[in-house]
């Protein structure tokens, strides 16, 4: 399962960034920083539930850790 996060703090672009925490990204918040999301088995499933617990939220995948 891999561990996802996003970063409490919002982006440049005005959302918030959601990272693969189990690959220990280089552009990943500080640890007091991070809302974990859970364990999921891909990236799809994470992002469902980042839907589900914030819909109206803008919620991107960081490009160095996430695949979409």
């Amino acid at each position: 399962m891999i561990k996802f996060i996003v970063d409490e703090q919002v982006s440049i672009n005005g959302g918030y960034l959601m990272h693969n925490a189990s690959l220990g990204c280089e552009d990943m918040p500080k640890f007091d920083e991070q809302i974990l999301i859970g364990y999921f088995a891909n990236f799809e499933l994470a992002y469902k539930r980042v839907r589900m617990n914030w819909p109206k939220e803008k919620v991107d995948a960081c490009s160095k850790c996430c695949s979409v």
